[in-house]
């Protein structure tokens, strides 16, 4: 149980660590939001880790073959969603900042459960997601009890919970940068930086 939980959470810390789409859009999102949605936002992103985690833990060697056949649909599925959320972010910024929709001060309409499902959702169809952790876990045998549901439960709570750790802290950082940039420029800085990111993602994403 304790060698599952240990590999789980070195597969969680695989797949989280690196900084792609979704790590640039939590931060993003973590510099003009509040504290309590960003949490949200950081645990939707290790909700779907976990969940991949019980996939492949179960899976085995089968979900290699699963992903060859999906992995084409989930690449023009995110770079799709990565262009929409970037077109979005920039655009509300800049109404915001033209004072189209209100001001700064105003509380955002982003909800903690909101932001939750949105990070759950671009997570889930991030090809980035799914094929790095595919990469870490297909193949592995969990202990030595086989595909045992204590054995599968701690792998994936390891998942998670070193995945929910790492949100959280890039979170954190995002949400410092935005007390640092609390400005109305400083907001659209953010915005725009994210957005041109997640769009430069977008056509990586396509080109590889």
């Amino acid at each position: 149980m304790i060698s599952d939980f240990a590999s789980g959470a070195l597969a969680g810390l695989a797949v989280a660590m690196p900084i792609g789409a979704v790590g640039t859009y939590l931060i993003g999102l973590a510099a003009r939001e509040r504290t309590l949605t960003a949490a949200a936002a950081a645990l939707g992103i290790a909700s779907v880790d976990g969940a991949y985690a019980i996939v492949a833990a179960l899976g085995g060697a089968g979900l290699q073959a699963l992903l060859r056949q999906v992995t084409s649909w989930l690449v023009w599925i995110a770079a799709i969603t990565l262009v929409i959320v970037a077109t979005r972010t920039l655009l509300m910024a800049i109404n915001r900042y033209r004072g189209y929709i209100g001001t700064l001060a105003e509380p955002s309409k982003l909800t903690p459960a909101r932001a939750y499902l949105n990070l759950f959702a671009v997570t889930a169809i991030n090809p980035a997601t799914v094929v790095t952790f595919a990469a870490v876990v297909v193949g592995r045998s969990v202990s030595e009890g086989g595909s045992s549901w204590p054995a599968v439960a701690a792998f994936a709570l390891g998942a998670f919970l070193a995945s929910a750790a790492w949100q959280l802290m890039l979170a954190g950082g995002g949400s410092l940068l935005g007390r640092l940039l609390r400005g109305r420029r400083g907001q659209l800085g953010i915005a725009v930086c994210s957005a041109v990111i997640m769009l430069s993602l977008a056509v990586g994403v396509l080109l590889s």
